[in-house]
């Protein structure tokens, strides 16, 4: 069995990978590699899975990007919604509003204040065109009505390096990323992005206090070829989930700064369909479409 990701190797991704992947290699007694097929922000991925034999040994590491790239590619050789077959949810990731400390906002409201007072003024960073960083400001831009200037990178690591240079003022980050920087109070945390407050920094607040309704966290999980019979992705799904409630899991996913997301096949196929919706007119929004 192997895990396709449309991802480079190395942080909170590949270790969530690798956990569940040891997990599941134990339970079903099968070894189980990860193949990186990064690119086309894990369209390429996506696509591997899509024409692979639908037999439960070929795994895609679904996502945010999953459900984005739907609307931010006006052309794909594959319909995500109707070509890949949800299996299981994983792991959420919760984002933070950092600001570099020379913005005079400490808080959110000070920050949208701010933002008003000097349209067109402040930079936010992110990881290119299309990532969920990326979206996850352009849904706090449409919600609060603040004219943000988006400057893309090619990944996360130089846009926080320009944030902490100070070349950008503000980046939706994922948590794990930013926590480091947060800690050693190189970077200031205004808000994390999801409903309730993480654990990983239990004193910042959550955005939507301040914008109700605001909700942007990252998402992984699990997807196979449409045709793959339906027991196979009953049994992935039971032991996935039956390793998102084991202390030892759990405690390595809490690590990485992540929160077991945990859901039957059809919860997250409607979880997938509705940010799926939600991130189109984000996408709409925004202007953007991949080049």
């Amino acid at each position: 069995m192997h895990w396709v990701v449309g991802f480079t190797p190395g942080g909170a991704t590949d270790l969530v990978a690798r956990v569940v992947g040891n997990w599941l290699s134990e339970r079903l007694g099968q070894p189980f590699v990860i193949e990186n097929k990064a690119g086309a922000g894990g369209n390429i991925a996506t696509q591997a899975v899509v024409t692979s034999p639908p037999d439960g040994y070929t795994l895609l590491l679904a996502s945010t990007a999953s459900a984005i790239n739907a609307s931010f590619y006006e052309r794909l050789p594959f319909v995500f919604l109707r070509d890949i077959a949800p299996v299981a949810a994983l792991v959420r990731i919760p984002n933070v509003i950092v600001v570099n400390p020379a913005l005079p906002a400490h808080t959110v409201a000070e920050f949208i204040a701010y933002a008003k007072a000097n349209p067109g003024k402040i930079n936010v960073g992110s990881a290119g065109a299309g990532t969920a960083n990326h979206m996850a400001g352009e849904l706090f831009k449409a919600m609060t009505g603040i004219n943000l200037v988006h400057v893309p990178y090619r990944g996360a690591a130089p846009a926080m390096t320009d944030l902490l240079s100070g070349r950008v003022q503000v980046m939706f980050d994922l948590v794990p990323n930013s926590l480091a920087h947060i800690r050693a109070g190189r970077l200031r945390a205004l808000a994390v992005t999801t409903a309730a407050r993480s654990d990983a920094l239990p004193d910042v607040p959550v955005a939507a206090d301040t914008v109700p309704g605001y909700e942007a966290s990252a998402w992984f999980g699990v997807g196979v070829a449409r045709a793959t019979p339906d027991d196979i992705i009953a049994t992935l799904n039971r032991e996935i989930n039956a390793g998102l409630v084991n202390a030892g899991v759990r405690t390595r996913l809490a690590d990485a700064g992540t929160v077991p997301f945990i859901m039957s096949r059809a919860e997250f196929g409607a979880h997938i369909a509705a940010e799926t919706e939600k991130w189109a007119k984000v996408v709409k929004f925004s202007g953007v479409k991949a080049e």
